[in-house]
């Protein structure tokens, strides 16, 4: 009887055992719900990483395309009411709105820093405003009424969109981060190539309050569902560690000299931009082509900042923006200066959009150029600083220019495009590309 009770207990034991031993091996077999959670999608490859970047380009073509696009608007308003009468500051309109999202960058990083958990939010918050400035702006009755909407009201919502994008491209792409950063910014000059025609052609048929509104129609029925896309993939686990806010790289030349040369180059950069259409009506060119080396321009940005990006995997960054500045100061002073013909303003167009054009894709390089010598540097805060050097260029060539076009220099005097009224303004932009170069003297004397 106590043998046969012993015999059970055995038995027993044994399949507990056994039911115990199987536990174990499933729970090695299978990887724990933790370990599932944080797999992380690979970077620089898969479907993940490419959808991203593809939401990234459509989302930078919408929200960056319809400030580039300008130029448009700026002829539109110059000669139409009720802003005709008064067109004094319609050039800050899109000045204000590329220049502030550019400023704003470094305290939206430095948010972003200290609440990370913040960041997805801030793009649908971003979107709302856009839109709410983009319906206000078809009530304006005034230019000062625009800037506060079309511009000031816009950037706002834009930078809030741009920020958290800039961050999560950082974690998507390693490798190939100047190419990833230049694919993203071809978006504005893929937009910049059709807006500019559908915007006229809508100006001319429905007038700037039916246009506007319709573009907040399509920002809404377009971004919204991109911006499922724009997602991070680091776990905020891994990103949401309190750190000091380290600007020490703001002592250090790497940093200096290619943001001197930055913010000289963007102080000329959006001139061709903001004055082509109305340029090309005062040589007697209709308003179609006008918009026509608008488009141009934003068509060789497209391939400018791929160019531009993949080159600064490749090489140092000074010798791309020495590149960059080279051929922009060749498109100014020969095909823009030398040219008051339709042929020539295109070529003047395309070739400076293509160089010009991608100079900011630039950005990955320095930044890389600056950890090289302060290894505790932010890519956030950094990117963040080169954009307000962009931003001040973008601030200060609206009031600028404007300046620039009313002295009328040489006009009836020199010759050719030099002789237009346009003189100042053309020499002025050849100036500043050439500056934008700087950055790669500095480096052959030994300054960086």
């Amino acid at each position: 009887m106590d043998s046969d009770i012993a015999l059970t207990d055995l038995q027993g034991q044994a399949r507990v055992y056994e039911e115990s031993n199987g536990d174990l091996r499933r729970r090695f077999r299978q990887p724990s719900v933790t370990q599932r959670e944080f797999t992380l999608p690979p970077a620089d490859r898969g479907k993940d990483a490419w959808l991203f970047l593809a939401g990234c380009f459509m989302v930078e073509a919408l929200i960056w395309g319809f400030p580039f696009s300008f130029g448009v608007f700026q002829e539109y308003y110059t000669t139409h009411e009720p802003f005709s009468a008064r067109p004094a500051g319609i050039a800050v309109i899109g000045t204000s709105s590329t220049g502030i999202m550019y400023l704003s960058c470094p305290v939206l990083f430095a948010a972003f820093k200290r609440w990370p958990h913040v960041r997805r939010h801030c793009t649908l918050v971003g979107l709302a405003i856009n839109t709410v400035a983009v319906v206000a702006a078809s009530f304006a009755t005034q230019v000062s009424h625009l800037i506060l909407t079309q511009g000031v009201l816009y950037a706002i919502g834009g930078v809030m969109i741009y920020c958290p994008t800039i961050l999560f491209l950082d974690e998507w792409f390693i490798r190939r981060k100047g190419l990833a950063f230049g694919m993203m910014w071809a978006g504005t000059g893929v937009s910049g190539v059709v807006l500019p025609f559908v915007m006229s052609a809508l100006l001319t048929r429905f007038g700037f309050r039916t246009t506007l509104r319709a573009y907040a129609v399509a920002l809404i029925i377009l971004a919204l569902p991109l911006l499922y896309f724009i997602r991070p993939r680091l776990p905020l686990a891994q990103t949401s560690l309190q750190r000091r806010l380290d600007l020490s790289f703001l002592r250090t030349s790497a940093f200096w000299i290619p943001e001197s040369a930055n913010v000289a180059q963007g102080l000329g950069y959006f001139i061709p931009s903001i004055y082509l259409p109305t340029y090309a009506t005062s040589q007697g060119m209709t308003g179609t082509e006008g918009t026509l080396m608008l488009a141009l321009v934003n068509m060789g940005v497209v391939f400018g900042a791929i160019w531009v990006g993949a080159l600064t995997d490749r090489m140092h960054v000074s010798s791309v923006t020495a590149l960059c500045s080279l051929g922009a100061v060749l498109a100014v002073f020969v095909f823009w200066g030398l040219a008051v013909s339709l042929p020539m303003l295109c070529l003047f167009s395309l070739l400076y959009g293509l160089t010009a054009g991608g100079y900011s894709a630039t950005y990955t390089g320095i930044v890389q150029l600056v950890k090289g010598q302060d290894t505790g540097a932010d890519t956030g805060m950094v990117f963040g600083f080169l954009a307000v050097g962009r931003g001040i260029g973008a601030l200060a060539s609206g009031p600028l220019s404007e300046a620039l076009l009313h002295f009328q220099t040489w006009k009836g005097e020199a010759k050719l495009g030099y002789g237009t009224g346009y003189g100042l303004l053309i020499v002025f932009t050849g100036i500043t590309a050439a500056a934008g170069g700087s950055s790669f003297i500095a480096r052959r004397i030994g300054l960086n």
